[in-house]
C-alpha cells in the first residue's frame, strides 16, 4: 500500500501537464512524463504524499505530491503531480525533477467544488510542512541531497 514503497526515489523530466494547477488552482505542479509515471510501483496507493524535491542542481525543497486519477477532473490516465513548496521565478519544463517521497497524507478523493479541492490541497501543504520539519525528516533531507546531486546516468529504483 501507501508506505511499503517509501522512501521512494524518482527523477525525470518535467513535462507540460493539463495547465490546471497554476491557472485554476493557484497551486503550480510539476508533471512527470507518462514513462516515469508508468515506472512507479503498480501497487503504490493513490493519494497525497510528501517529501523532498529538487529541480536540476538547485536547492532541496519541501514538496507535496499527488499520485492518481484526479477524480475531480475525471482523468483517464494516472498522473504524478509534484507541488514544490517554494516560489520559482519561471517555469522549468524540460528540467530534471528529482523527488524522494517519504510519507503519506491521505487517499485520493473527489470534491464537490473547486473551492473544496483548493482548501484540501492547502491543508495537505500545511501537513507536509509540519511533517517535513520533524527531525527525522530533516535528517533525510541531507541524505537526499547526495541522491539529487548524483551524476547523470546513475540509476536508482530503475530510474
Amino acid at each position: 500500500g501507501a508506505m511499503s514503497h517509501l522512501p521512494y526515489f524518482c527523477r525525470g523530466e518535467v513535462v507540460k501537464g493539463f495547465g490546471r494547477g497554476s491557472k485554476e488552482l493557484g497551486i503550480p505542479t510539476a508533471n512527470f512524463s507518462e514513462q516515469v509515471v508508468e515506472s512507479f510501483p503498480s501497487d503504490i496507493s493513490t493519494g497525497i504524499y510528501y517529501g523532498w524535491a529538487c529541480v536540476g542542481n538547485g536547492d532541496v525543497h519541501k514538496m507535496v505530491l499527488s499520485i492518481g486519477w484526479n477524480p475531480f477532473y475525471k482523468n483517464t490516465k494516472k498522473s504524478v503531480e509534484t507541488h514544490i513548496i517554494h516560489t520559482f521565478k519561471e517555469d522549468f519544463y524540460g528540467e530534471i525533477l528529482s523527488i524522494v517521497i517519504i510519507g503519506y497524507i491521505r487517499p485520493e478523493r473527489n470534491f464537490d467544488s473547486l473551492e473544496a479541492l483548493i482548501s484540501a490541497i492547502q491543508e495537505d501543504i500545511e501537513e507536509a510542512k509540519r511533517q517535513l520539519d520533524l527531525p527525522e525528516h530533516l535528517k533525510l533531507k541531507d541524505y537526499v541531497k547526495d541522491f539529487f546531486n548524483l551524476p547523470e546516468g546513475k540509476i536508482i529504483n530503475n530510474h
